[in-house]
């Protein structure tokens, strides 16, 4: 039995090794998208062979790669001096990374030992952890009434120029790490018990707990309209948040999952495109990571989003 047989790989994962791939190159192609070569899709897969040299010894792996997926699929019992003469010429990565590209000799052993090899007596697979994210806890809704103050929150799409956005931070009191660290908008979240949305009671909006994955914004918004069509969980008006609705869910301390939000949210939309384009040019996103609000380009390959919808109007 072969390697590849043995090890549970991605259905979307290319079965030939990329020789040519190094944990520098790596960054390029899938932290900034571009680099060597663009990829087609955020599902595409490839694999390749690097030295770990993070601990006592250096080890020889078989990591599967792609935008915002790392996961090593097996460590390789090489010959140690041979791994270690690679770590010695420092392979062709930074040397603070600590994560070398094989050499030539390397990759002869690979090829004749183990990836054209019958047998996979050098190939030890690494079993990955399934670790469920905590959603934290919130009152049901309806459980009781919300007896606050509400807050109607603007609703359409915005253009917002630069000198615009510190007086609509300070006018919602939202926090923003820069521009307004003391603000605080409280929220009154409450979970619908499906899973999949939560409503803040003082705003009326009813948000995804998870969201769409980073795209163009061409992109996203054509993930939107197919949800809308699907008619996630049960509804069809599903939109980009306003700058200040997604303003409205940060939160002055960092949580566990290191996000400036509530921890009934998951962690895999860090930033998030708004229904906000800056003039003279840009869009503009809301940073949950960074807690504050921020503008670039629409040339970069854009952002998260996680859906919003008004449930009280």
């Amino acid at each position: 039995m072969g390697m590849f047989q043995r090890l549970a790989m991605s259905d979307s994962t290319i079965k030939t090794i990329d020789w040519g791939m190094t944990p520098d190159l790596s960054f390029g192609t899938f932290e900034s998208w571009g680099g060597r070569e663009r990829i087609r899709s955020n599902s595409e897969r490839i694999v390749y062979f690097f030295i770990d040299n993070w601990g006592k010894e250096p080890k020889l792996c078989l990591m599967e790669r792609g935008v915002k997926h790392a996961r090593i699929l097996a460590e390789i019992g090489a010959p140690v001096e041979m791994v270690k003469e690679c770590v010695r010429q420092q392979g062709s990565s930074s040397a603070f990374e600590r994560s070398y590209a094989i050499n030539g000799a390397i990759q002869e052993w690979l090829i004749d030992n183990v990836v054209e090899a019958a047998g996979d007596a050098y190939v030890k697979p690494v079993y990955e952890v399934k670790v469920v994210e905590e959603m934290g806890l919130l009152p049901k809704s309806g459980a009781r009434p919300f007896t606050g103050s509400r807050s109607v929150l603007p609703a359409e799409q915005a253009v917002i120029n630069d000198d615009q956005l510190e007086p609509l931070i300070k006018a919602g009191n939202f926090f923003d790490s820069a521009l307004n660290p003391q603000g605080e908008f409280v929220n009154a979240l409450v979970d619908n018990g499906d899973g999949l949305t939560v409503i803040d009671e003082r705003t009326g909006v009813m948000w995804q707990r998870g969201g769409l994955d980073i795209g163009s914004m061409r992109t996203i918004q054509r993930h939107i309209k197919k949800l809308n069509t699907d008619g996630f969980g049960g509804f069809h008006d599903w939109r980009l948040p306003t700058m200040e609705e997604a303003l409205s869910l940060l939160e002055p301390e960092m949580n566990t999952k290191g996000l400036y939000l509530d921890p009934c949210f998951s962690k895999e939309q860090p930033f998030i495109f708004v229904a906000a384009q800056r003039k003279p040019g840009g869009y503009w996103f809301v940073d949950y990571k960074q807690g504050r609000a921020f503008w670039s380009s629409g040339s970069i390959p854009g952002a998260f989003a996680r859906l919003c919808r008004s449930a009280h109007r």
